[in-house]
């Protein structure tokens, strides 16, 4: 493995590395205003959600690293304190990346890029129309990360109004991670889709402690065929099932593997390590653990 000191390498190579290890990263597809009121449009990486109370989001123009230039938009939102953050989808993903283009200042990216204006309520910056979500946002701070080309500046945005297209919304009334169909940036030219083959679900342990990696047994932990994702899974279970569980699902579901492997006790492992990690591809984590532990049983 290499190890590298950030003050060895030239701006360039440091900047591949941070952006090809750091992803994907969602884009702050960010509309602004000058002081003349000539609109400007520009996609930010360097973006995130930072709170929620108060509501908080921060995207980040860097200097380039090659002329230590400043973005149309730091110098936008220096003056005009105000900015328009439309969220990227891959219905608009060529015409985002167009509007990227180092066009001079006073340029209108809606226009060359195609988009529609649309009046925000609370500031004057453009909303995108094309965008299924816009935050309208008031600029409460901007943090000048340095002076040399690379810095970044950290726009630090509070949402005062959010816009959200009843077409991405789910029966419950949120924002379906399906429907959405969001776009991420990756590292060079790349790109990320966020569609339903690329989404996995997790269920987050907020209430819910599970047994963890120290607690389980030396045969599952040591498995030849089982991952460390799958072992992630098999600890995330708060209690295992009892010995009566096992045995009726051993009798239910098993009887006719541990019949015909009787003789071949290595081979009947392998084969329940096996069962138990396809189970554990359809999230049956009550079952796998049945599974392996019937063993034993």
């Amino acid at each position: 493995m290499k190890s590298l000191d950030p003050k060895d390498l030239p701006i360039p190579v440091l900047h591949g590395h941070l952006l090809g290890a750091v992803g994907p990263r969602p884009i702050a597809f960010a509309s602004t205003i000058d002081e003349n009121g000539v609109p400007n449009l520009a996609p930010f990486s360097f973006f995130n959600v930072f709170s929620a109370n108060p509501p908080i989001m921060i995207f980040s123009p860097a200097r380039s690293g090659r002329t230590n230039t400043t973005k149309d938009t730091y110098n936008n939102v220096k003056n005009v304190p105000e900015v328009v953050i439309n969220v990227v989808t891959y219905d608009i993903a060529q015409q985002m990346s167009l509007a990227s283009s180092p066009y001079e200042p006073g340029v209108d990216e809606f226009e060359k890029a195609g988009f529609t204006k649309l009046k925000s309520d609370t500031i004057k910056p453009f909303r995108v129309a094309e965008s299924p979500v816009q935050f309208e946002c008031k600029v409460n701070e901007v943090v000048e990360l340095g002076n040399e080309g690379g810095a970044g500046n950290l726009v630090v945005c509070e949402v005062l109004r959010i816009h959200i297209d009843e077409e991405v919304l789910g029966e419950d009334g949120k924002i379906d991670q399906k429907k959405i169909d969001l776009v991420a940036r990756m590292g060079g030219n790349w790109y990320c889709r966020a569609d339903q083959n690329s989404m996995f679900e997790i269920t987050k342990p907020i209430f819910t402690k599970g047994i963890g990696f120290d607690q389980l047994p030396d045969d599952i932990l040591k498995s030849e065929i089982l991952s460390a994702n799958d072992l992630g899974q098999l600890a995330g279970i708060e209690n295992l099932p009892d010995e009566t569980e096992v045995n009726d699902y051993k009798l239910m579901e098993l009887a006719d593997l541990f019949v015909t492997l009787e003789d071949e006790q290595v081979k009947l492992e392998k084969e329940l390590h096996q069962r138990a990690k396809d189970l554990l591809k359809e999230n049956k984590i009550e079952e796998a653990w049945k599974t392996l532990l019937s063993f034993n049983n």
